[in-house]
């Protein structure tokens, strides 16, 4: 199904461009023409997962090229969903690149299918993936809001009306766009890690073993509860609370790259290259 990935990408490409022409030239048509095209490249991505998963009988998830395509796949829905319940145009300036580059840096990786693939097969293990990568996503995009937040605040600051202060939304919706997409995440990781620690004991006798990308995703979990443990007690809200969220990301991204790169434990032996 190489086709099917190649017009997945290019429909994100496509849709990059024509957000990025709404952003220069405030224009509708560029919008919906962008939405549309993000559409059609998450609907070629479903049938990719979907045709990968009845080929191998096993849930797509099962090397690093596919964890790539899963997450970009999480990423596009939770933007779809976003830009539904927001209307935040311009988000798509993000999120279409984002996804397009995901899906490019999968389609050079190898598609090989890790050994010990009866692990794949798990109901707790297809939630368990589901529910983090859409956690992930989610947190990715909050991180998007985080960066838009910025840029607006410093146009603001500098007292200048010029190109990014006509055509990026007001702060308030901004942080308020980035706080449900760290509330929905935090929600989701929470799921992820709890059916997680469920089948860890079926899986290798123990809830929790003290494997990295464990360890890891712990470490975002903390990050993530602290930041909204502020928000909520302290009043962290516009500035730090997006500093903090574009950081939570950083981490995030590490623990699903760098861990896998670098470090050794029962999770790379199931996402080999």
């Amino acid at each position: 199904m190489d086709i099917v990935h190649f017009f997945a990408i290019f429909g994100y490409m496509l849709s990059t461009a024509a957000f990025v022409a709404y952003l220069f030239f405030q224009r509708n048509a560029w919008q919906k023409a962008g939405h549309l095209l993000l559409l059609a490249g998450f609907l070629c991505h479903t049938l990719l997962l979907l045709w990968d998963g009845v080929q191998s009988g096993l849930f797509p998830g099962s090397n690093l090229s596919q964890n790539l395509i899963l997450a970009a796949w999480a990423f596009s829905c939770v933007f779809l969903l976003v830009q539904y319940r927001f209307q935040l145009k311009v988000l798509g300036v993000y999120a279409a690149p984002f996804a397009a580059a995901v899906m490019i840096m999968a389609a050079g990786l190898p598609s090989e299918t890790a050994a010990g693939s009866a692990f794949f097969k798990s109901f707790w293990v297809f939630f368990h993936v589901l529910t983090m990568f859409g956690g992930n996503g989610a947190l990715a995009l909050a991180c998007g809001a985080g960066i838009l937040y910025l840029i607006q605040e410093g146009t603001i600051k500098a007292k200048r009306r010029g190109f990014f202060f006509r055509r990026l939304p007001s702060l308030e919706l901004l942080d308020r766009v980035g706080y449900t997409c760290i509330v929905s995440g935090f929600t989701l990781l929470t799921i992820g890690l709890v059916t997680g620690i469920i089948y860890a004991k079926t899986a290798w006798g123990k809830f929790w073993s003290w494997d990295p990308k464990e360890i890891w995703s712990a470490v975002v979990w903390l990050f993530y509860a602290a930041l909204l443990h502020e928000r909520l007690t302290v009043g962290w809200r516009g500035r730090k609370a997006a500093i903090m969220s574009i950081i939570g990301f950083a981490v995030i991204l590490f623990t699903f790259l760098g861990v896998n790169l670098v470090l050794e434990g029962h999770h790379k032996e199931f996402t080999r290259w």
